[in-house]
């Protein structure tokens, strides 16, 4: 394996392993942090560290004009509109369930790219797609869903709303002309979502009132230092060193690693109807990434 291939590699699982934890470790900062000001926390940290490995790497560039759309669509829409949802749904749904639909976001993008870009569908992205909502619709089957409880109804329905949110990031990314690479971006991106994140906060959730312990800090740095700025460094890393193919189906691994923490340090009950629609959601995404996108 040549040497950038290997590097790829080492990237690729740090980014696996770096948000396959946030998940868990995110649930239990709900415990202590209101959710919007738990995102916000993780984001004011996450700048800092991007900033510094920006001047580090010498790579702290002022974003140019023809990157400013795409910039602030990302964060929007991603860094502020997908976590704030998904913390939203986190508090009342379980770690591993909200990964898993939170990754369900190919399953959108693939039809979108259709509607949106002019892609074609094969009949292998339909068959992914098919078999990728198959998959979700279990997860929501009434045996194991209930339907009655309002607060979960709401909780599954904010984490899905995130992941078309993310999604909607994702076309966008896809169709703009770059100027200069996305890690360059990131940093201001982060800057950005920050400030809109703590605005966010003290208007729907007040001034926060935390009882911090050395556990509260620790998680809240993890979150937002591996959790959130080294794995998007990482990312950036992985994903100019390995073909979008091989970076796609790596990041499916990112659930597993999530489910299968939350069930080992959060004690979720891991059930045949979350293992079943692991397989056939990601199996979807795995089938539909392989097959090429044709205009």
């Amino acid at each position: 394996m040549p040497s950038e291939r290997r590097v790829g590699v080492f990237f690729l699982i740090t980014v696996v392993l770096a948000w396959g934890f946030t998940w868990p470790v995110n649930k239990l900062v709900l415990l202590s942090v209101a959710p919007i000001w738990s995102v916000a926390l993780r984001s004011v940290i996450a700048v800092v560290v991007l900033f510094a490995i920006a001047v580090a790497t010498r790579r702290l560039v002022r974003p140019v004009r023809g990157d400013v759309p795409v910039l602030i669509s990302v964060t929007v829409l991603h860094m502020v509109g997908f976590t704030v949802l998904t913390s939203l749904g986190l508090q009342v749904v379980p770690a591993g369930r909200s990964v898993v639909l939170a990754y369900t976001t190919p399953l959108w993008v693939t039809p979108a790219a259709a509607l949106v870009l002019g892609e074609r569908l094969g009949a292998r992205s339909l068959l992914g797609v098919a078999i990728g909502l198959v998959g979700l619709a279990l997860l929501f089957n009434p045996v194991a869903f209930d339907w009655s409880d309002r607060r979960v109804v709401l909780g599954n329905a904010s984490i899905l709303a995130g992941a078309l949110l993310w999604a909607g990031a994702i076309l966008h990314i896809r169709a703009h002309r770059w100027r200069v690479s996305t890690f360059e971006l990131l940093p201001w991106q982060m800057a950005l979502s920050t400030v809109l994140l703590v605005a966010i906060a003290l208007a729907l959730e007040g001034v926060p009132s935390i009882e911090w312990t050395p556990s509260l800090a620790a998680l809240l740095l993890y979150g937002g230092g591996p959790g959130t700025a080294l794995a998007y460094w990482a990312s950036a890393n992985a994903g100019r060193r390995l073909p979008a193919f091989t970076m796609s189906l790596g990041l499916l691994a990112t659930p597993v690693v999530s489910v299968s923490i939350a069930t080992v340090w959060l004690r979720e009950p891991l059930t045949l109807t979350l293992v079943s629609a692991i397989v056939l959601i990601l199996g979807g995404i795995a089938i539909g990434t392989l097959a090429p996108a044709r205009r």
